[in-house]
């Protein structure tokens, strides 16, 4: 199936037909204490124009309280029910015995390398019921998110558990992440604005020479509405020691600070978005 033409979300969102429009989203934010620090930063000084909570994640209270007092920030929920890192791990928000599904034997959510495990056994109910008890904490600070995400693509795995993330997002109003097919022609057929484009997900990206990568994906981008979601993180020790993967972290903070970035989109004359002009399109309408 060929990606709906870019110019449709270009005109839907008020921007000329040729423009290149791009969402950078910092995900992760409330993981750690070195990827909170790394992302404020990024939306203080850098080019991150917003951010996604993980809401289940030890340093999600911080997240949501600078969240509290920056109202100008745009974030989404990055809804998680993964725990990708050997040494340092989450679970669910619900009551382990009221989302069996949901956990494995050490009550954690399951590792990245058994997704497919997960996804094969997993009760539509009870994940339902962890999201949106995330929702609902982000929602009882006294914040109100422009989109729902997820932590490691879940709600773009499953046809049925997009159906149900798709419904979550219209009973609180606010966007959806959309970015592969099937899912992006069959909204922007029903004429919500989605991305055109795959999602770009920084951990994709080779850490070798990153900085010059990025600067050259910047260049091709392509027409339309495309995302990125970059993993900004700081190398401290604190990093290091809790993911093998830090360097994706740091190289990714090392971009997005860097004036190579801001000037080549400059250059280029690339458009920062962020979810709340597509947000104010999805807002309140019924899907077909």
């Amino acid at each position: 199936m060929n990606t709906p033409d870019g110019s449709l979300t270009n005109a839907r969102l008020g921007y000329p037909a040729q423009a290149r429009l791009l969402f950078i989203n910092a995900d992760d934010f409330g993981m750690c204490h070195s990827v909170n620090e790394a992302i404020i930063r990024s939306l203080n000084d850098g080019i991150v124009k917003s951010c996604s909570v993980m809401v289940p994640c030890p340093w999600a209270l911080h997240a949501l309280e600078w969240l509290r007092e920056a109202p100008h920030i745009p974030f989404g929920i990055h809804l998680t029910v993964i725990s990708e890192q050997p040494s340092y791990r989450w679970g669910p928000i619900a009551c382990r015995s009221e989302v069996p599904t949901l956990v494995d034997k050490d009550g954690y959510f399951y590792a990245e390398s058994r997704i497919e495990e997960f996804l094969d056994q997993v009760n539509l109910t009870e994940l339902e019921r962890e999201f949106r008890l995330q929702i609902e904490r982000v929602l009882s600070a006294n914040l109100r998110p422009s989109h729902l995400d997820s932590h490691c693509g879940i709600h773009t795995r499953r046809e049925q558990i997009f159906k149900m993330t798709l419904d979550l997002a219209r009973e609180y109003d606010v966007a959806l992440r959309v970015y592969e097919q099937p899912f992006i022609a069959q909204l922007q057929h029903q004429g919500y604005p989605t991305n055109n484009h795959p999602l770009m997900d920084s951990y994709d990206v080779d850490i070798a020479d990153k900085t010059e990568r990025y600067l050259q994906m910047l260049h091709v981008l392509p027409v339309g509405l495309s995302e990125w979601a970059v993993h900004p993180g700081l190398g401290t020790n604190e990093l290091q020691a809790a993911m093998p993967s830090w360097q994706v972290r740091q190289t990714d903070f090392d971009f997005v600070m860097s004036n190579e970035a801001l000037e080549v989109i400059q250059q280029e004359g690339i458009v920062l978005v962020d979810y709340r002009e597509i947000q104010a399109l999805w807002s309140r309408r019924p899907l077909a």
